[in-house]
């Protein structure tokens, strides 16, 4: 930790997405080296306690990388070695897309938050599905989240999402349909029941399973249960909940707030405990909680309103690689404090009924 703070401003003198790329090439360089080896040893936190299993995984610990930051499948390894109990790549689309004008990511540090209108920058499906596949073993379970392709119509939606399920179908350990980023036109009306219904009958029908779905922040309560009558209809294996907003909460001080675009961070996580909570209380699948997570209290909140994984990105931005030990140790201390001998026991017992 002291030695990211020391790293921080050199890091925050780079626009954002410079910054994000660094990191990324320093990742792959290590992955796969006697030095990922050296930083699983320092950051892993081996304890039965943290185990999760879910939607037919199993989880060495419920912490996870939240879509958005290895968008092409590059580091899995490498952040698996840093103490993450798994990754979800992506958003990948069907053909390979430049995404919105740069810039596109903004730092809001006075708020612990960032905004991104990114629009799905990716490589494409094919290059994610071949980078995954070239692994030569897998540190964590790796998720894959489904993006709809900017050019393709909204008519067309189903069988995009199928496409890009098909280059990746044999390399995912779970799958996401991801119909509720806000920096692709049209996309978050695929949440309606009618569409979302479509999509996911057509990747069930080509195979894609364990498949959930992330859903946004902004949905009311009552558009969440149309989402979560979706998931019972197709028996689908669980839900994340939350993706960015586009809200901007009234404590916000960063000139960056004005930014169009995704809002995540620290000003999410009560939202995202309320979405969590509610959607914990009707529904017995497992449940992704996403949103503020920047240490182990955040974390615990959002485990005890019912997630059985927890997943994160913006606060290494602000916090360093250490976090997630710092998270995982935190989590066990908590659960000895409270009498609970697994992650499993502690969840959902904040769930009113």
């Amino acid at each position: 930790m002291m030695s990211y703070r020391l790293i921080r401003p050199l890091l925050f003198r780079l626009p954002p997405e410079r910054a994000h790329e660094l990191a990324l090439r320093l990742l792959r360089g290590i992955q796969h080296t006697s030095i990922e080896e050296f930083l699983h040893r320092r950051y892993d936190v081996s304890d039965r306690r943290l185990h999760v299993d879910a939607f037919g995984c199993h989880f060495e610990n419920p912490i996870g990388v939240a879509a958005g930051l290895d968008k092409n499948a590059c580091v899995p390894n490498a952040l698996g070695a840093l103490g993450f109990g798994h990754v979800e790549v992506g958003g990948i689309t069907s053909q390979p897309q430049a995404g919105n004008p740069q810039p596109r990511l903004f730092r809001l540090p006075s708020d612990r938050a960032l905004i991104n209108r990114m629009g799905f920058n990716n490589e494409g499906a094919v290059a994610a599905g071949e980078r995954l596949r070239s692994l030569p073993h897998r540190r964590i379970p790796i998720g894959i989240n489904l993006g709809k392709s900017k050019a393709a119509p909204a008519e067309d939606a189903p069988g995009d999402y199928r496409r890009a399920y098909e280059a990746v179908a044999d390399v995912g350990d779970y799958f996401v349909v991801n119909v509720s980023s806000p920096n692709t036109p049209g996309l978050r009306e695929l949440q309606e029941r009618a569409m979302l219904d479509a999509i996911i009958a057509e990747l069930r029908s080509a195979g894609a399973a364990p498949l959930l779905i992330k859903v946004s922040p902004d949905l009311d309560l009552g558009a969440v249960d149309d989402v979560l009558a979706v998931i019972a209809e197709h028996d689908l294996e669980g839900i994340i909940a939350v993706n960015t907003t586009i809200v901007r909460p009234s404590q916000l001080t960063h000139p960056n707030q004005h930014e169009s675009g995704g809002l995540s961070g620290a000003p999410l996580t009560g939202r995202a405990i309320k979405v969590v909570r509610h959607v914990a209380a009707h529904t017995d699948r497992p449940i992704i909680g996403v949103g503020g997570v920047d240490g182990p209290d955040a974390a615990y909140r959002l485990i005890r309103s019912g997630a059985s994984l927890v997943q994160l990105y913006t606060a290494l931005v602000y916090e360093g690689p250490s976090l997630v030990r710092r998270i995982n140790k935190g989590l066990l201390d908590r659960l000895e404090r409270d009498g609970f001998d697994s992650i499993s026991e502690a969840r959902g017992v904040d769930i009113e009924d």
